[in-house]
């Protein structure tokens, strides 16, 4: 006996969601599909500092002083975590419309604009909004069926559209808007300052050494001791990494300073929103370096709005086969069959006894009318009415 049982499966909405992304720990960690370079980043920070933790600060820390690797140790656990807050946080991502939403707005678009006649060009889907007495436009995004707000853009790596969108930062693995900015910000400065640190230290190390026994006694040491395997090969290559990595990420650094200092995000800039032809001044300046850097840096941080540990329950149709229990000595009451399965079904339930046949001379004479006749009357029965 099969039963049909109703079973309710809790899906989260980080399951469903659209877009390029992957989620780890239940929809906790957000990131996107591209993270080979996020993980070459993770590699060169720890594979550096492991390298001076290991060999240089201890020389340093008994010959100037035990402060160093401490402070060290401080400037690693806080890039290391803004890294990470920067990585696996969600940038900003604006839900795309629901199909009766997207049908509505576009009800609303076709009632402004008009029938375009066929053969022309529909014109751009824009609105105008206002702000600090300036017009911005609110661009439309056909991919999430939505009038973007201001100063978000779509990402074509991530396919999302998002808000305060300032680049996709594939170093981060992830994209950089208003949710995440403050924290890429402060990881790019702590790394630089990291990188500065252990460089310049390990400069000091490599002169300390060279004031003892001389440099190209140092260097003439016999390789597998410690000092000569320090100072020969992993000194070397500790330097050449900070070398190469101290350029662009201070570089990036005071670029980023420059547009905290004027309220301004990377896309803004590459497009020229506030500086081209138009000289058209940016409305989300306050016009005080202070005032700008305390709205981007200390400003209250707004929530996701993507929900993405909410609950999607959707309900499962299971047969389940089994028979129930019944009392002892009781019979299992018969099927409810149709006419044409009558004999069948009493065939299968119980032995069928053999009825006896009846022949068309036995049977009596009403039944063997055809249909459409009358009976004839016999002579016998007219003998017996007179």
């Amino acid at each position: 006996m099969s039963v049909m049982v109703a079973r309710k499966k809790v899906v989260r909405k980080w399951e469903k969601l659209p877009g390029r992304n992957t989620f780890c720990c239940d929809g906790r960690i957000m990131m996107a599909r591209q993270k080979g370079i996020f993980y070459l980043t993770l590699f060169l920070i720890l594979g550096t500092c492991a390298l001076f933790f290991a060999f240089e600060c201890r020389y340093l820390a008994v010959q100037l002083s035990p402060a160093i690797p401490v402070f060290a140790a401080v400037l690693f656990l806080f890039a290391m975590a803004t890294l990470l807050r920067t990585s696996f946080s969600d940038p900003g991502v604006i839900p795309r419309a629901l199909p009766d939403e997207a049908a509505f707005i576009e009800m609303e678009i076709e009632a402004t604009n008009g029938t375009v006649p066929q053969g022309q060009r529909p014109p751009p889907r824009i609105k105008n909004f206002q702000i600090n007495n300036q017009i911005v436009k609110l661009k439309y995004c056909y991919t999430c069926k939505i009038f973007r707000p201001p100063r978000a853009s779509h990402c074509s790596i991530c396919d999302n559209c998002v808000e305060r969108f300032d680049h996709h930062c594939p170093w981060v693995g992830n994209c950089v808007g208003k949710r995440n900015y403050r924290y890429f910000y402060l990881f790019i400065l702590s790394l630089s300052l990291l990188t500065i640190y252990i460089f310049t230290f390990n400069i000091v190390y490599v002169a300390l050494k060279s004031l003892k026994i001389g440099f190209l006694n140092t260097l003439k040491e016999t390789p597998g001791t410690y000092p000569s395997m320090s100072l020969t090969v992993l000194t070397v290559l500790e330097v050449l990494i900070c070398f190469f990595t101290l350029w662009s990420v201070v570089g990036l650094t005071g670029f980023h300073t420059f547009l905290v200092a004027l309220n301004q995000t990377t896309n803004e800039d590459i497009k020229g929103s506030w500086t081209g032809k138009n000289r058209v001044q940016n409305p989300y300046s306050h016009g005080n370096i202070v005032k700008n850097c305390c709205e981007v840096l200390c400003g209250p941080l707004p929530p996701s709005v993507l929900d993405r540990r909410g609950i999607l329950q959707q309900e499962e149709s299971i047969a389940q086969e089994g028979s129930c229990p019944r009392a002892p000595g009781t019979q299992e009451p018969p099927a409810t069959q149709g006419p044409g399965q009558a004999q069948e079904g009493h065939s299968v339930l119980s032995p069928q006894v053999p009825a006896p046949s009846v022949s068309d001379t036995e049977m009596p004479e009403e039944k063997q009318r055809t249909p459409g006749h009358l009976p004839v009357p016999s002579p016998d029965a007219g003998r017996a009415e007179h």
